[in-house]
């Protein structure tokens, strides 16, 4: 019987252990990975990290333009200050000019 509660206690501890090693553990801007192939260390870059928080991106300029009344919308060009999109609406051809901000507000 003792027996029997080793091998039980041992099992569950093991598989707490192993789905405690598929978690990333991270401190600041150091990430510990835990996987198959031990533990990696990986430094994170915050800058690159707050650039992709920032401005607006095609995906959500995309559905900024549906929402104000374009159809097929297209990103044509994007620049640091702004995002243009062009579609169509029932008169014809438009274009809409968002900030590159973050929430993609329309100029």
């Amino acid at each position: 019987m003792i027996k029997l509660m080793k091998t039980t206690g041992l099992a569950i501890g093991l598989a707490v252990a192993s789905f405690a090693a598929t978690v990333p553990v991270s401190a600041q801007d150091m990430e510990l990975r835990i996987g198959p192939d031990g533990v990696r260390p990986v430094i994170r870059d915050r800058d690159r990290d707050m650039d992709r928080m920032r401005g607006c991106s095609e995906r959500e300029a995309r559905a900024a333009a549906r929402e104000s009344g374009l159809r097929d919308p297209e990103v044509v060009r994007v620049t640091p200050r702004r995002v243009v999109v062009e579609g169509f609406t029932r008169r014809g051809q438009d274009r809409i000019t968002f900030a590159n901000e973050r929430g993609c507000p329309e100029i």
